[in-house]
């Protein structure tokens, strides 16, 4: 095992630990979670995973990735005390603890600049991908090529923002998080699940 599947192993341990101890009852209706054959379900990006506390499957009975076992487990170990509402779209740089985040350019790496760079001369095929993923055609008070809404997870939702290439400006794109977002989760894991979220995207617009 090298050093960084070594580190993840063990970061994924720390998690479990602390999952143990969660009354995941308790946090179920918070979190937006239910309960499907004895199980609890998270939907996480059109997906389903079931919740115990002893990990964290897919619907295989796999573990999922190590970006997505990260906000999974955030998203449950850091649950609200109640549900917070605040549907408003900002940008990532808004969020409140962004400024604690020390790898701030993650986002514009992994997030905006694999958006731009898979689909700059493809916004058809972004507006297909997104449908494929669940996304939904959200009507903005500024036109864009692309604008489509995503279930992240049940209080968490982002909105994919694109703008194709032209003459004049390369492509744009960008991702919106709801302002409740960051009760659920810190800025990281927030740029993880956009990261996800463009990941994604790439992955079904080669199919």
């Amino acid at each position: 095992m090298d050093q960084r599947s070594d580190a993840f192993e063990k970061n994924r341990k720390i998690y479990l630990d602390q999952l143990v101890r969660v009354d995941l009852a308790s946090v179920r209706d918070t979190l937006g979670m239910y309960e499907q054959d004895s199980r609890l379900v998270l939907p996480f990006l059109n997906q389903r995973f079931f919740v115990s506390n002893t990990g964290i499957v897919d619907e295989a009975g796999s573990r999922p990735d190590y970006m997505v076992s990260v906000i999974l487990f955030q998203y449950i170990l850091r649950c609200p005390d109640a549900p917070a509402f605040d549907p408003e779209w900002i940008a990532f740089k808004d969020l409140k603890q962004t400024a604690q985040f020390t790898n701030i350019n993650y986002f514009a790496s992994d997030t905006e600049n694999v958006i731009e760079k898979k689909f700059s001369g493809k916004a058809d095929v972004l507006r297909r991908v997104s449908e494929d993923l669940g996304g939904v055609f959200c009507e903005m008070e500024t036109a864009h090529d692309v604008s489509m809404e995503f279930s992240a997870l049940p209080r968490i939702s982002l909105l994919l923002l694109f703008n194709d290439a032209d003459e004049e400006f390369p492509a744009k794109g960008t991702v919106l998080f709801q302002k409740q977002a960051e009760f659920y989760l810190d800025p990281e894991s927030l740029a993880i699940t956009s990261a996800v979220l463009a990941r994604n995207l790439s992955i079904i617009g080669l199919i």
